[in-house]
């Protein structure tokens, strides 16, 4: 099998790739090595920036978005039992984020590639990127229990970061970075409409909690937990009971409980592999980087990636210069470093450290104090929440 562009991993990054690289007239191969009803199902991110919106839209894939997401145009900010909310489009000029699920675009770009675009190989598992250093990289991998080889000009890792895209790259010419966080998310679905129109980020001596949702009927909710926390320890009136601590204010806001449908536990660490590229091979989402889901940038990232690497490559193909194919790991770690900086900064803001002392929960109170009373400090927050610039 030979293709122009062999790319592994069909989640939100793989997808739009294939997407945007189909309407450039460029063709490629997708290979996922789960079946098609795990990629459509598992759950991740459900904040889409302001720039992936218009990715979409432009892509032809925010039909559905537009008519079952939910626009956002602030978040709400809880400290000391008090609120405050952040009005993006008032801060950034117009921009606002979009609540639509990952496993939502995950449908949309599945429908999408398997009507207009070139091959999707389900349960497909990649076994070695292979000549990443020639101009005919391989891509090894078994379907239907037979070994089979995908021949490319270029291949494309977006296979997530317990794939074997990134181990392609030579260990003395990686650098990582990371760091892991002492605490993770319980994170729930309830089928019972949002108590609150906006995403809502409490901080509280007890620790963080976050109230999002999934659609107008079914909310999503978080709390801070210690990283090795069984999710079914916790009693479903425990979690509403702890929900109702963390978000309480001085006025007479409630939150409304509902049957829980989901429990989990969600690790938080930071990382980033340097560099994006090597040879033929690139890296693009979770395969390079990771964030902390406090940002909401995982899924925002990794289009940004996917959308530079699109315009370099129809870039080869228009003038025939690698320009913009050399310039590809630099142009996206400047925007991921950003990311990785913002989703730091809201996590240390708002979730509270198992050794945390006295000052340093002052020191989190007077930094949500200066987002409240400060439009500069706000519109910082707002500009980095709504999208850093792609490319």
């Amino acid at each position: 099998m030979r293709t122009t562009v062999g790319i592994i991993g069909a989640g939100p990054a793989g997808l739009l790739l294939a997407r945007l690289l189909h309407n450039a007239g460029i063709d490629s191969v997708v290979l996922e090595s789960r079946d098609r009803a795990y990629v459509e199902r598992r759950q991740r991110a459900g904040i889409l920036e302001q720039g992936t919106v218009d990715v979409l839209r432009a892509a032809g894939a925010g039909e559905r978005m537009d008519r079952e997401g939910l626009r956002h145009d602030g978040i709400e900010l809880r400290f000391d039992r008090r609120r405050h909310r952040v009005d993006f489009p008032a801060l950034t000029g117009g921009k606002s984020v979009m609540v639509y699920a990952q496993t939502e675009v995950c449908k949309d770009l599945i429908a999408l590639q398997l009507k207009e675009g070139g091959p999707l190989l389900f349960e497909a598992e990649a076994l070695a990127v292979e000549g990443a250093e020639t101009d005919r990289p391989r891509v090894r991998f078994r379907h239907e229990g037979v070994e089979d080889v995908l021949e490319c000009d270029y291949v494309v890792g977006c296979d997530g970061f317990w794939g074997v895209a990134r181990k392609a790259v030579p260990a003395g010419l990686s650098r990582t970075f990371e760091r892991t966080y002492p605490f993770g998310w319980l994170g729930i679905l309830a089928d019972v409409a949002p108590s609150h129109d906006e995403l809502v980020y409490a901080r509280h001596d007890r620790g963080f909690a976050l109230l999002s949702m999934r659609s107008p009927s079914v909310s999503r909710l978080y709390l801070q937990v210690p990283a090795d926390t069984d999710a079914e320890s916790w009693s479903d009136d425990e979690i509403w009971a702890e929900l109702e601590r963390r978000f309480e204010t001085d006025d007479d806001w409630t939150l409304r409980r509902g049957p829980i449908t989901q429990k989990s536990v969600t690790p938080m660490r930071s990382y980033v592999h340097e560099p994006m590229r090597h040879g033929r091979l690139f890296l693009a989402g979770d395969a390079a980087h990771i964030v902390p889901p406090t940002g909401a940038k995982g899924l925002n990232l990794a289009v940004g990636d996917v959308v530079t690497l699109a315009r370099a490559l129809s870039h080869r193909t228009e003038t025939g210069s690698d320009d913009l194919l050399d310039a590809y790991s630099a142009t996206c770690l400047r925007r991921v470093w950003q990311a990785e900086r913002f989703s730091y900064d809201m996590t240390t803001l708002l979730h509270r450290a198992p050794d945390a002392t006295p000052f340093e929960d002052r020191l989190q109170v007077a930094r949500l104090d200066r987002i409240a009373s400060s439009r500069a400090a706000e519109t910082d927050l707002a500009e980095a929440y709504t999208g850093f610039p792609i490319g």
